[in-house]
C-alpha cells in the first residue's frame, strides 16, 4: 500500500497524458509513412507522365505543322479558284455585252416585219405598215433593254 499512497491524481494525470502523447506521435509517424509513399507513388507517376507526354506534345506539335503547312495550301488553291472564277465572270460579262446589242437589233427587226406585214395585210398600207414595224422594232429593242438592265428576271 505504500506504492498507492505515493501517487496521487497528478502524477496519474501525467502518466495518461504521457500515454496519450506516444499514441499520438506513433499515429503521426505511421501517417507519415504512408505520406511518404504516397509521395514516391505520385512522384514516380509524375515522372512517368512526364516521360510519356513531352513526346506526345511533340508529336502534336509537329501534326499541327504539317496540318498549317496544307491549310496553306488549301488557301492558294481557293485564292486560285477565286481568280479563275473572277476571271470566268470577265469573260462571260464581256461576251454578253458583245452579243446583247446585236440579238437586240434582230429581235427588234423580227418583231417589227412581223407587226409591219400584219399592219399590212389588214390595213393595206405600205407607210402605215412601215411605221407599225418601226414602232413594234423599238419597243421589243425597249423591253431586251429593261430585261437586261433588271438581270434577266421574267416580265
Amino acid at each position: 500500500m505504500a506504492l498507492a499512497a505515493e501517487f496521487d491524481s497528478l502524477d496519474v494525470l501525467w502518466i495518461a497524458l504521457s500515454v496519450f502523447l506516444v499514441l499520438v506521435g506513433l499515429a503521426l509517424a505511421y501517417v507519415l509513412f504512408r505520406l511518404g509513399g504516397t509521395v514516391r507513388r505520385l512522384t514516380s507517376f509524375i515522372q512517368g507522365l512526364e516521360s510519356e507526354v513531352l513526346p506526345l506534345v511533340n508529336k502534336a506539335g509537329g501534326t499541327v505543322d504539317r496540318v498549317n503547312i496544307q491549310l496553306d495550301k488549301v488557301d492558294r488553291v481557293t485564292d486560285s479558284a477565286v481568280d479563275a472564277a473572277d476571271s470566268l465572270d470577265t469573260a462571260v460579262r464581256a461576251v454578253t455585252l458583245a452579243i446583247t446589242k446585236p440579238v437586240q437589233k434582230i429581235s427588234g427587226l423580227v418583231q417589227g416585219i412581223a407587226h409591219g406585214t400584219a399592219a399590212l395585210r389588214t390595213r393595206r398600207d405600205v407607210r402605215k405598215a412601215f411605221e407599225t414595224g418601226r414602232e413594234a422594232a423599238a419597243r421589243r429593242e425597249h423591253e431586251i433593254e429593261e430585261e437586261l438592265e433588271r438581270g434577266g428576271e421574267a416580265v
